[in-house]
């Protein structure tokens, strides 16, 4: 067994079930040591129990990426386990639920998901930070999706290549895209590698399987990104076929 010391630790939010348990079977595989993080207990001592019976350095991290305290708490158990965090994928999201027509969505439905998917990043960012930067190669993956490109959502219905309506989820990935970017030119100085990801359409519970994409799939691009080389890209946004327009 390679000690904690010699492997690579990722966090990955949102890790007990879909994309988020897909990327830490493929971070696990490469021999690193993954943390599970996810809010629901039972759930992910399920997961953590799964990814070892395959062969993965997996633990558990309590986090519910909303609260403050959850955070704070989640960065000192990695530290007391392993004293630095090498590459966190912010995974955990909520679409919030359907219909969101911008004409008759309710507005806590809006405030809901971007506590999660915009605020809860920052939170789980900020809290990690501290343990990236004793990386000698810290990487950072938002885990976006292609309705958040303002380019492939706006032009006439032909053009589009998406154009899903759903006024608190879309323009939430938007909005954690902006974030990235701010994230990058804030660290641009540093060896922080910080990127979004499109999984694509993938089946998850979160579109009631209704993806043409499995959950392994879509978790290769943030494998991609976790494991940049030091000179690799920041402050973009890709999908398995490259980078998609802002």
């Amino acid at each position: 067994m390679v000690p904690m010391s010699e492997r690579t630790i990722a966090l990955v939010t949102g890790a007990n079930k879909g994309i988020g348990y897909e990327i830490a079977v493929g971070l696990g595989a490469l021999g690193w040591s993954v943390g599970v993080g996810a809010r629901d207990d039972e759930r992910r001592a399920g997961a953590v129990e799964r990814l070892r019976a395959g062969g993965v350095d997996a633990f558990g991290v309590p986090l519910d990426v909303t609260d403050d305290a959850s955070a704070t708490a989640a960065a000192r158990l990695i530290e007391g386990k392993a004293g630095r965090l090498d590459v966190l994928v912010n995974n955990a999201a909520i679409t919030g639920g359907m219909p969101q027509e911008p004409t008759r969505v309710d507005p806590a439905t809006i405030r809901t998901v971007v506590e999660t998917n915009v605020i809860g990043v920052i939170r789980v960012t900020n809290a990690m930070l501290p343990l990236l930067r004793r990386s000698a190669s810290p990487r950072i993956v938002n885990m976006s999706s292609s309705v958040g490109s303002l380019a492939r959502q706006s032009g006439t219905a032909a053009e589009r290549t998406t154009g899903l309506v759903a006024v608190a989820y879309a323009p939430s990935k938007t909005f954690l895209n902006a974030v990235t970017l701010q994230y990058a030119l804030e660290l641009s100085d540093t060896n922080i590698l910080i990127n979004a990801g499109c999984p694509g359409y993938v089946a998850t519970d979160l579109n009631g399987f209704r993806g043409v994409r499995t959950p392994e799939q879509g978790a290769a691009i943030a494998i991609k990104l976790a494991t940049l080389p030091d000179d690799g890209p920041t402050g973009k946004f890709f999908e398995d076929a490259g980078v998609v327009p802002w």
